[in-house]
């Protein structure tokens, strides 16, 4: 997963930045560490990037189909 892959897939979570990093509990500055992932600043956290193609996959699974 990219970091732009990342960044989308937040957004179709529904999530900021700041709500991702509190659902994770990633502390006082984990808002900053996600954008910072999503910038390219840092290199993406491969269990970050794992949690959130599983978070993905449940919502995928669990929307209605038309």
């Amino acid at each position: 997963m990219t970091s732009t892959e990342f960044k989308a897939a937040r957004r179709k979570l529904g999530y900021s930045a700041r709500g991702l990093a509190l659902e994770w509990s990633m502390g006082e500055n984990g808002g900053r560490t996600i954008r910072r992932w999503e910038s390219g600043d840092t290199p993406l956290n491969p269990v970050a990037a794992y949690c959130m193609q599983m978070m993905i996959a449940k919502l995928d699974a669990d929307s209605p189909r038309a």
